[in-house]
């Protein structure tokens, strides 16, 4: 290893890197002649410093039998660590993003995006390119079945490093026909992003491109069992193929484990995205998914009495206690987080009215199941030509909101009550305010109407949510900002500015005051309705966030992004707690299970695919759309799950025999081997097509009747 050592000291003098220099011939001359292959590298945070750690015998052995744990992140001067590293004879593994070094963990440090181009200056040569790639498939095609799929997973990453390397050393002839003889052999879920490569043929193409970049920074995180990894290591040595392996080591991340491989089904059930799937780490993290104790307060059932008739009186005496009932049994929830975990706004007068309606009605809901279907109810918007791009109901579904592409967000009443708004200051001033139908009184009837228009948005509007005490209304929009709206005056009260680029969603948290956005920005915004800054930002996804949901406990929010993950984040601290990778094309509807441990989600690839949130696994896969989900909604009990698609179809789906008999045992948690069940037609309860409607957005009302919405397409 001395030609080694001497050739990393002549780099470091090349590289004018005095002190490195310095440090490694000190350590060098400590030691002796002990350097015989226990040399290590570290990349270090400073830009083109490739520090050298000797390593004593027997911590770090970097020898040819044991991936020594590397995570050289493109920097200038990583070249040194290459010439350590295939001296070595070592494929760097990374376990759980941290490097351990002699006994010192040092954690990878986030890339800057100067330096990541440069990661592909490389001199391998170019006409070689297709015979490496063309060698390695010849090999992972004859390997057995068993590490085939395992193995297979190395193509589609490999071939667009391969081609953009190609590129940005200026071999534009060698990388036309290595994409022309390679590109067909991609996974058919790739073929999106494969089209945005192609365009990519000039090194001045790489600089300001997006999709390019995020290839760049984030390494592309591959699951594979520990014997189809020995397999491709040895196959790598013997071959000596230094330039794929320069790129496993630059661009890949393996995350090794011990067990049998996948098979190809559960590869294909879990690949997909962006980044290739998320690592086992990521989703470890505790999460309380139980829901909070509800609020005890003593119903003033006299008052109300007098509203309804008297045999109604009975249930209602009877529901405050059982709702106390109720509030013992969650106490013992074990997996809900404490009470005050975040701040939530306290209970109004109002709400806790609200609150006793809402029991009533949840008194004479309709138990549904796979006998006892709900009635759909589906409200067409007609001769919309302003283009419908968001729908939202309020949750006594008393009020309908539409978002248009003509920038106007359009308030409808479904009662039979019209929106009134509140009189002027001058004649406000005149009301008792003692009187008992206050409330009544301050409602200006001249101003009565079905329909309110609120103009204020400069782009179209793409998403609306009522906060759920129907006082106000918020909707996003391409302009970049947020709007709050109240609906009482019907006028806008607020605009969030914070987001750069269009608005793609917006939604209130279960309890009000907080509400989270997501963007073109590539993130998700929370905000409380009174601070005009973010109060925290969830970074992380590496395209557009197209939609945002809030756990019912409001302590986690989902996103679902254009870079086919979910990600599950922590409002207490804005820490990312859940990826989920498996969709094959951007996310478009979230829901969450009444109950909160399930997650539902759907996306342009027709699929609905179910999470369990707790273990952090795919535990369901639905098929039978044939396009884009924008709407996905569980019954109020959680018995049965609605999702609403661009193919102008309904369909109810069977929730609860999807979610029993979950395999969660630890060995599928730790190596992510799901069984999903082959037919999901046993859980599929109906299908409900509309004339030419595509269906934007569900709601189940408190008594279980489904509400669903859409705007009537001619073509």
């Amino acid at each position: 290893d001395r030609q080694t050592l001497v050739a990393v000291l002549q780099f470091l003098r090349r590289s004018n890197l005095r002190e490195s220099e310095e440090i490694l011939r000190r350590e060098a001359r400590l030691l002796g002649d002990d350097l015989g292959g226990n040399v290590a590298t570290v990349a270090t945070s400073s830009p083109g410093v490739a520090a050298v750690a000797a390593v004593p015998p027997g911590k770090g052995e970097a020898r040819g039998d044991c991936g020594v744990g590397l995570s050289s992140r493109r920097k200038p001067g990583k070249r040194g660590a290459r010439v350590l590293l295939a001296a070595s004879g070592a494929l760097p593994v990374v376990v759980g993003g941290a490097v351990a070094v002699g006994g010192a963990v040092l954690v990878e440090d986030q890339p800057d995006v100067s330096a990541v181009l440069s990661a592909y200056n490389q001199q391998g040569d170019p006409t070689l390119y297709e015979e490496y790639y063309s060698g390695l498939k010849h090999f992972i095609e004859c390997s057995l079945d068993c590490h085939r799929a395992e193995l297979s997973q190395l193509f589609y990453p490999l071939f667009v490093h391969m081609y953009l390397e190609l590129v940005y050393n200026q071999h534009e002839s060698e990388a036309k026909s290595f994409f022309e003889r390679f590109h067909g052999d991609q996974e058919c879920y790739y073929q999106d992003d494969l089209r945005v490569l192609s365009s990519l043929t000039k090194k001045e193409h790489m600089k300001g491109n997006e999709t390019m970049l995020d290839f760049r920074t984030s390494k592309f995180v591959l699951r594979i069992s520990r014997d189809s990894y020995q397999l491709l290591k040895r196959h790598l040595q013997e071959k000596q193929n230094n330039q794929i392996w320069n790129i496993v080591q630059e661009h890949l991340y393996i995350d090794i484990f011990d067990g049998m491989p996948r098979s190809k089904q559960q590869i294909d059930a879990m690949v997909g995205s962006l980044a290739g799937e998320a690592k086992r780490e990521a989703n470890k993290a505790k999460v309380f998914f139980g829901l909070l104790k509800e609020p005890e307060f003593d119903v003033p059932l006299d008052d109300e009495d007098e509203e309804g008739e008297n045999e109604e009186g009975k249930p209602k005496k009877k529901k405050p206690k059982k709702d106390n009932v109720g509030s013992k049994s969650k106490k013992q929830d074990p997996n809900a987080p404490p009470q005050n975990r975040i701040p939530l706004p306290e209970l109004k007068d109002s709400d806790k009215l609200d609150k006793v309606m809402n029991m009533k009605e949840a008194a004479r809901r309709v138990r549904l199941g796979p006998e006892c279907l709900p009635s759909i109810c589906f409200y067409t918007f007609l001769n919309a030509y302003q283009g419908l791009t968001a729908v939202d109901i309020t949750d006594d579904s008393s009020m309908i909101v539409g978002g248009f592409a003509d920038s106007t967000v359009r308030v409808w009443s479904v009662t039979p009550k019209k929106l009134r708004s509140v009189k002027t200051a001058a004649d406000l001033s005149l009301i008792d305010k003692e009187s008992d139908d206050v409330l009544e009184r301050i409602m200006d009837e001249k101003t009565a109407s079905e329909l309110k228009i609120l103009y204020g948005h400069s782009g179209p509007v793409y998403g609306t949510s009522f906060s759920p005490d129907r006082n106000y209304l918020l909707s996003c929009s391409e302009d970049g900002t947020v709007r709050l709206w109240s609906l009482q005056t019907f006028t806008c009260l607020v605009g969030y500015k914070g987001h750069n680029y269009p608005v793609w969603d917006t939604q209130f948290s279960p309890y009000g005051y907080y509400f989270v956005s997501g963007g073109h920005d590539r993130v998700a915004r929370l905000w409380a309705t009174d601070h005009y800054q973010p109060l925290r930002i969830f970074a992380g996804h590496l395209a557009d966030v197209t939609c945002t949901r809030f756990h019912p406990n409001s302590n986690y929010i989902a996103t679902g992004s254009a870079d086919r993950t979910i990600r599950l984040w922590d409002v207490l601290n804005g820490n990312c707690v859940r990826i989920f990778t498996g969709h094959k094309g951007p996310i478009h509807s979230l829901a969450f299970s009444p109950n909160g441990r399930f997650l539902a989600t759907g996306a342009t690839d027709g699929r609905v695919l179910l999470w369990d949130i707790g273990h952090g696994l795919m535990v369901g896969e639905l098929k039978g759309h044939t396009d884009t989900v924008y709407a996905l909604r569980f019954s109020r009990d959680g018995e049965i799950l609605a999702s609403g698609s661009m193919d102008n179809t309904v369909r109810l789906w069977d929730a609860v025999k999807a979610f029993e008999d979950l395999e969660t045992d630890d060995f599928t948690t730790a190596t992510g081997h799901i069984n999903l069940p082959e037919n999901s037609q046993d859980l599929l309860l109906g299908t409900y097509m509309t004339k030419s409607t595509p269906v934007v957005h569900l709601h189940f009302t408190r008594r279980n009747l489904l509400l669903a919405a859409g705007a009537y397409s001619s073509q």
